[in-house]
């Protein structure tokens, strides 16, 4: 049955592969589940950092951090089955922080939640139509490649922050930089010490070709972490503390099981369009809509090549019924309260320990709804320990620029800003949008107008429009 649902042996892969890919995946991602309370929720109304919407509600954090687990599983699980490939689905954080800043604050939380339902919806429609596949298909090789390569960037930059190896400086308007390399310039932190140790690890398990090395140097950083914390008794990060630990803090929980909250799933408005004019909600979505199709497209392009799945053309086989579930993900994450849900980079993780079907998204999606219930035992993971996982995964990504010629600059321009702008900007639709646009632009400047796809042209222009909609929002209102 599960050759006959999964095709692993076509794959080239194993049962076992697949189920450690799953759980390598989890481990990489399942920090979703304590940072995504931590930017959407609060604990106490009123509180001045509270992420309050307009009315000054809240969304409660252990309610949050049920609900991101109960969606991430039931959609990962669902794109594994349907759609046959090893990409794991969770809240996606640009999303999530394009909520809780800008969006939350001039409605309510479940009013929030249903432009995030809309964008879905719209996100079903276009991949229903076929033509979020054909834009996926026009794509030229090397920008494909770029997207890979600058993901890998991204998410190597995203286990260096997270590990407190590389930070953000309070006071970057007065400086010359806007990070800096731990705290004060130095990475003499308990935490930190963790993260290069585990990041040794991990590079030399890879390096050796050692099977399940990047679990194995992850459950061993784990055990390191917590024996750190018994001895020198670091504690939470912040500002008193900012040598801590960022989420979790490893120690053997008090408890393991408890029961979730699921009580946010279904609060979701339509409203908006009476508590705003229409102009401002249409520029919401719109913006919702370009982040969410192309942080998917860009994730797909690069954990497909990765995987080695793409066909001679450059293409993902059954892309259209991997886009149609991706989209029901933003339908899921609104429906759920718990932001849009996207495919998730760290997938990366579980296909460099082989994985190479959607069997593996089962196991990864029955252990995001088993943290519903032990959440106390995943804490004990700390984010220093998974992040070299995160690092050394995006090494092994960046090394497909090998495949582009940079010889010609109306091809190297573009590919150099779609990899350097996504990890820049903290945003994979950054970067997509940079190098498209800059693609378009060089064709047309050097006589090579023709030879761009006119899907091409129409995701540049809309991309000119996702940069500029706080000044056209501006401009029309």
């Amino acid at each position: 049955m599960i050759e006959r649902l999964f095709r692993v042996s076509e794959r080239g892969s194993t049962v076992s592969r697949e189920l450690r890919g799953g759980l390598v995946t989890f481990m990489a991602m399942a920090y979703i589940i304590v940072l995504n309370p931590l930017i959407l929720g609060s604990v106490t109304p009123g509180d001045p950092s509270a992420k309050a919407d307009a009315l000054g509600g809240i969304l409660p954090v252990a309610q949050v951090a049920a609900v991101t687990a109960l969606v991430a599983g039931v959609m990962t699980i669902i794109f594994g089955v349907v759609a046959n490939y090893p990409f794991a689905i969770a809240t996606g954080l640009g999303i999530n922080t394009l909520l809780a800043v800008t969006i939350a604050p001039l409605m309510t939380w479940p009013e929030a939640m249903g432009l995030v339902v809309i964008n879905g919806v719209i996100i079903v429609i276009l991949a229903l139509t076929g033509f979020r596949t054909a834009v996926f298909n026009a794509v030229p090789t090397e920008l494909k490649t770029a997207i890979a390569v600058g993901i890998g960037a991204f998410i190597a930059l995203i286990g260096l922050v997270d590990s407190g190896f590389v930070r953000r400086l309070p006071d970057a308007a007065n400086t010359t930089v806007p990070v800096g390399l731990g705290t004060g310039g130095s990475i003499a932190s308990w935490p930190t010490f963790v993260f290069v140790v585990g990041l040794i690890i991990v590079g030399v398990l890879v390096a050796r070709g050692v099977r399940a090395g990047i679990l194995i140097g992850v459950v061993v950083n784990t055990i390191i972490a917590i024996v750190v914390e018994a001895i020198v008794r670091v504690g939470p990060g912040g500002p008193t503390n900012p040598g801590g630990w960022s989420l979790a803090v490893p120690a053997i929980p008090d408890r393991i099981v408890g029961l979730p909250d699921l009580s946010l799933v279904g609060q979701v408005s339509l409203g908006a369009f009476s508590r705003l004019d229409v102009i401002t909600v249409v520029l919401l979505i719109f913006t919702l809509v370009l982040a969410n199709f192309f942080d998917a497209m860009g994730t797909l392009t690069g954990l497909g090549r990765q995987a080695g799945l793409t066909d001679s053309d450059d293409k993902l086989p059954d892309v259209g019924k991997a886009l149609v579930v991706e989209g029901a993900g933003a339908v899921a994450g609104g429906v759920g309260s718990a932001s849009s849900n996207t495919i998730f980079v760290e997938s990366a993780a579980g296909i460099a320990e082989g994985a190479r079907t959607g069997l593996a998204n089962v196991l990864t999606g029955v252990l995001f709804l088993l943290a519903m219930f032990f959440t106390p035992l995943y804490a004990i993971v700390p984010v220093e320990a998974a992040a070299p996982a995160l690092v050394v995964v995006g090494a092994l990504m960046f090394r497909q620029i090998t495949s582009v010629s940079l010889d010609d600059l109306r091809t190297a321009i573009p590919v150099f800003l779609t990899i350097t702008v996504m990890p820049f900007t903290y945003s994979i639709a950054n970067g997509i949008g940079a190098g498209f646009i800059s693609y378009v632009a060089l064709a047309a400047a050097t006589g090579r107008a023709r030879q761009v796809h006119p899907l091409m042209w129409v995701v540049a222009v809309l991309f000119v429009g996702y940069f500029g909609v706080g000044p056209l929002r501006e401009l029309l209102g």
